[in-house]
């Protein structure tokens, strides 16, 4: 275990001060005199890191698969800029003694491009030096900072497509984050491929001045200093610069060559041998059609007939050979021929569609509403809708998965849970919504129809109108709101049916963050998880957020060993969050208006909940006079813009909050333990026989 342990104390030491000591290694060449033989291994080893970096550049599959180029491009500039100076300074010093003073790497490359010719040496440096500045280095700058400009601009339309695919359910929520990482990294690569494209630039400006100095300055110490004549100092001198140039230029060169090449590649995941030979030879008509010009041109009396005869047959046989391949893919069995049994894949669960938690179907002309190339209204309508409901009810939301269907009229729409349908209708493209909310004075021509949220009464109207509507008392709205809002409005009355036991699992995960303890207590030890959904799901079925789950839990905890039951354990919870409770249904905190049963009613209910605790033993005359009586009251409390609030004895709260919500969603059925003692209550009505 202890030589374990040193093991990796060594890797890391090395690690971490591995990169330090290239660092200082890199500028203490500059400083250092180095030997010759130092400087040809040190040569050699930028020519051959050169090499690598290319070649990996051509292999590579994706550019952001060589995401540390940028560093080490800029690795590679400052090794070469201080092997310059290094040999600046042995040149400058003993290049007197002869051409092998700055060693055999410098001499040979010197030797090989000047071939007994100085001018013509000087002439050939110079080309290269001016292909690799002007062409090459400046087209690769050029490009690394149009690229990086395109990408950060692109940055926020990748970004909100991502968000409509994940809303539309296209793609999952680590799908979502692995996307953005990799656009995030694509700005980051493009971003830093830009500045290091200038140390590249610079690198070639900082080569042209080397050489210079390198020229005059050799020249100046072997005639002055050393007492050469100038012939000699000359031919000394111009060997050694033109070598220190070439074996720093060769490496430049094929640096800038690889940023080029990096810059222009489209992120597929090829290389790029196969990207050139697919793109420019795939079609075999194109070597056809050169081979015949390069053909018809070698028959011309006087060209060069035999070279382009050569290239053209050249041409011709390899659009021979790819036809050949293509005639002879398709030569497999056809699906006829075979046996059906052997062709026939094996079924699996995959093959089994699974319903959407949330589904949404649209009609075709509907369809740009939701297509987010088109960066859609309506997606973003939706992500609102979803983001507000999961701060309001204390969950994430699913997302709605969204599909196009013949089926439906060509303006409708159809909402659905858990592949149940739950409410649908119909917009019109080109018109908006003037809603009429009951204060309307003058009333708008246009198409009369019903708000499909809500139902209440409504007009399509021309756009245009849409100033003297609202001065009129409307309430206008475009198309995507119209679905947003019917949207919102059924997630609100079907929340309960979206927490299930992974949802209840990740809620009781957050929860262990904080409070640890109280989480391992709840679950499994004291209440299965089942129990917990069950809860949880019967306070949404009640328009009760679950967003205090440390108020929930410690409730569920201290009772769990009194009961199992979950509408009992529903009650005990209702009290604890009685404060949450009132305060949403009435926010200003001013006296709260509540209307009760009769005491005749409530002894008829307390004894038919006595028998039958669903209520079933009531006479349906009475149930059909408190339902009549129900709806009255609350429509009368919404008209004097007041919550409608029935407060019952605790036994009795939960059969009729089941029976309110039938017959008055709006109404708030409370129990006389859940209203805070500070809570000043104001009696409107009493719901007699």
């Amino acid at each position: 275990m202890e030589g374990h342990y040193l093991r990796m104390l060594g890797d890391a030491l090395r690690l971490s001060l591995g990169l330090p000591i290239v660092v200082l290694g890199l500028l203490a060449m500059i400083v250092v005199p180095l030997p010759a033989f130092m400087l040809d291994a040190l040569f050699t080893f930028n020519i051959s890191l050169s090499l690598v970096v290319i070649l990996a550049v051509v292999y590579v599959m994706r550019p952001l698969d060589l995401a540390v180029f940028p560093t080490v491009l800029l690795a590679t500039t400052l090794l070469r800029l201080g092997l310059n100076v290094a040999s600046t300074r042995v040149v400058l010093l003993e290049g007197h003694t002869g051409t092998d003073a700055a060693g055999a790497v410098i001499e040979a490359f010197g030797e090989f491009v000047i071939g007994g010719n100085y001018a013509v040496g000087i002439v050939i440096f110079a080309i290269l030096i001016i292909i690799n500045f002007v062409v090459i280095t400046k087209g690769a700058g050029r490009v690394s900072e149009v690229s990086a400009r395109f990408t950060l601009d692109a940055l926020p339309g990748k970004q909100m497509a991502i968000d409509a695919d994940l809303n539309a359910g296209l793609i999952n929520q680590e799908e979502a984050i692995e996307r953005r990482t990799e656009i995030r990294t694509e700005a980051d690569f493009y971003g830093s491929m830009d500045g290091a494209s200038k140390f590249v630039r610079g690198d070639a400006v900082a080569g042209i001045l080397i050489l210079a100095i390198n020229l005059i300055g050799g020249m100046l110490v072997g005639v002055l200093q050393q007492g050469m004549s100038i012939g000699a100092a000359a031919e000394t001198y111009i060997l050694l610069t033109i070598g220190d140039g070439l074996v720093a230029q060769i490496p430049s060169l094929l640096l800038a060559t690889a940023v080029a090449i990096i810059v222009t590649r489209m992120s597929r995941s090829e290389d790029m041998g196969s990207q050139v030979f697919l793109q420019l030879f795939g079609d075999p008509r194109v070597l056809k059609v050169v081979g015949g010009i390069l053909l018809l041109i070698g028959l011309i009396p006087g060209m060069p007939n035999v070279a382009f005869l050569l290239m053209g047959g050249i041409c011709a046989t390899g659009a021979w050979w790819l036809g050949r391949d293509k005639v002879e893919a398709p030569s497999a069995p056809t699906p006829e021929l075979q046996d059906s049994d052997s062709t026939m894949p094996e079924l699996t669960w995959d093959d089994v569609s699974e319903a959407d938690s949330i589904g949404l179907e649209v009609g075709y002309r509907l369809i740009p509403l939701v297509d987010g190339n088109d960066d859609a209204e309506l997606m973003r309508r939706i992500k609102g809708v979803r983001k507000q409901l999961s701060e309001e009810l204390g969950f994430l939301v699913s997302p709605v998965r969204i599909r196009d269907d013949l089926d439906l009229p060509p303006n409708g729409y159809r909402l659905s849970m858990m592949g149940v349908p739950v409410g649908s209708g119909e917009v019109l493209m080109d018109r908006d919504l003037a809603i009429d909310p009951g204060t309307v004075v003058t009333h708008v021509d246009g198409i009369a129809t019903k708000d499909p949220a809500y139902g209440l009464d409504a007009v399509w109207i021309d756009p245009i109108l849409r100033e003297s509507a609202q001065a009129s008392g409307y309430t206008v709205v475009d198309v995507p709101t119209v679905v947003a809002t019917h949207l919102s409005k059924i997630l609100h009355e079907h929340a309960y049916e979206l927490l299930g036991h992974q949802e209840t699992q990740e809620l009781l995960d957050r929860l262990a963050r904080t409070a640890p303890k109280l989480v391992e207590e709840l679950v499994p030890k004291s209440l299965p998880l089942s129990v917990v959904v069950r809860v949880l799901q019967e306070l949404l079925r009640e328009q009760v957020p679950v967003t205090n789950m440390r108020a929930i839990c410690q409730t569920l905890a201290e009772h769990a060993r009194e009961t199992q039951d979950p509408m009992e354990l529903v009650a005990y919870v209702r009290v604890a969050l009685s404060r949450s409770i009132v305060q949403r249904i009435s926010p200003n905190f001013g006296e709260l208006a509540v209307f009760t049963l009769d005491p005749k009613l409530e002894q008829i209910l307390n004894d038919a909940v006595k028998v039958d605790a669903s209520g079933s033993t009531l006479e349906p005359n009475l149930a059909q006079s408190m339902q009549a009586k129900f709806i009255e009251t609350t429509e009368r409390q919404e008209l004097a813009g007041e919550p409608a609030v029935l407060l019952v004895p605790p036994m009795l709260r939960p059969w009729l909050a089941r029976f309110a919500r039938a017959a008055a969603p709006a109404l708030k059925v409370l129990s006389f333990n859940e209203v805070p003692e500070r809570t000043k209550l104001k009696l409107v009505d009493a719901v007699g026989v």
